[in-house]
């Protein structure tokens, strides 16, 4: 499975663990959303561009119909 997602504002908490929700779409387009604890890339990459991008991130469209976080498998 393929997906495409984007930053969005909201953060909630996880297991008691902050999460940033990401909102996106599967290539046969379904509404996604993920909940996102932790990103990186390579050490030995050049981050500045990665953090500038890590910065941006958009109103969340699904973030309030989240279902409750028990129905995440």
């Amino acid at each position: 499975m393929k997906i495409t997602i984007e930053s969005t504002s909201e953060i909630i908490q996880v297991n008691g663990v902050p999460a940033r929700v990401w909102e996106g779409k599967t290539e046969s387009g379904i509404d996604v959303f993920c909940l996102v604890t932790r990103i990186g890339i390579d050490k030995d990459a050049d981050a500045t561009e990665f953090e500038r991008e890590l910065k941006e991130c958009s109103e969340p469209r699904m973030a309030t119909r989240l279902p409750p976080l028990w129905f995440i498998d």
